[in-house]
């Protein structure tokens, strides 16, 4: 069996997450208002938004860190693509206690698990401390961050993804209090929209959907489809409105 035998993955997405083009444009364009030298990105994939941010700084370069080879492998294609191969670095390492700071801006965007102990419940605080550790005095930091748009009845976690329970995340008012207790100042407050959601829910599993009509039959159909039915009913039937991606651009206060 070769690679070419298997589903594809997240062929159709641009951004590992509920991200438009004009919010990501937004974003960019506040980053490099502050003219960041040195970029480091948690949890990386393939770093899209990193590489924007490169394109929109000249000279500023930048360090992609994530676990999963294969995303890391597309991210350099991208990076020769766009000319950018001598400004950026796609690391495959751990992001747990990283010593690749600080720098003048970090992205992290959906990655907080990266700065967290696995072997303990997941904490947005521990991800702030880092972040702010990570940061120089007058940085940025792009943080994604999941958070309850409501809360969540029982029937709705059940049906969300294995374990989960209420405290997995705080509603956006304590999610941003616990930004200002860790040292930062929200400079801006944005959440995903329904739309972005959607596009990336539909897009997250679209090359493989289609793979499964295709291949119904194929060794790997079976499981594959089982995978791919579990993710989408999680959504649907589980987080879909209920769980948010708050996009915080936070700036550290001085000497904090």
């Amino acid at each position: 069996m070769t690679a070419s035998d298997l589903p594809p993955r997240l062929g159709s997405l641009t951004f590992h997450g509920p991200l438009s083009e004009d919010r990501a444009g937004r974003m960019v364009a506040r980053l490099a208002a502050a003219s960041p030298a040195t970029v480091l990105d948690i949890g990386c994939g393939w770093g899209e938004l990193l590489l924007r941010v490169l394109e929109s700084v000249p000279g500023a370069t930048g360090v992609g860190l994530d676990i999963n080879a294969e995303d890391l492998a597309r991210g350099r294609d991208l990076a020769k693509e766009r000319g950018l191969a001598d400004r950026v670095e796609f690391v495959e390492e751990s992001a747990l206690g990283t010593s690749r700071g600080p720098v003048d801006a970090v992205l992290c965007l959906g990655s907080g698990q990266a700065l967290c102990d696995p072997e303990q419940p997941y904490d947005p605080g521990a991800v702030l401390r880092e972040l702010r550790r990570l940061v120089r005095p007058g940085g940025r930091v792009v943080l994604g961050e999941g958070f309850w748009e409501r809360s969540p009845s029982e029937a709705e976690l059940a049906a969300m993804w294995p374990g989960a329970h209420a405290g997995d995340h705080l509603e956006l008012g304590p999610l941003v209090d616990l930004a200002v207790e860790s040292g930062f100042r929200p400079a801006w407050i944005e959440s995903a929209s329904g739309e972005e959601w959607q596009e990336f829910e539909s897009g997250y599993r679209h090359d493989t959907e289609l793979w499964l009509a295709a291949h119904p039959d194929h060794p790997l159909a079976a499981e594959t489809r089982e995978r791919v039915d579990g993710q989408r009913s999680s959504w649907v039937n589980g987080y879909r409105d209920v769980l948010g991606i708050a996009y915080l651009t936070l700036v550290p206060v001085t000497g904090s």
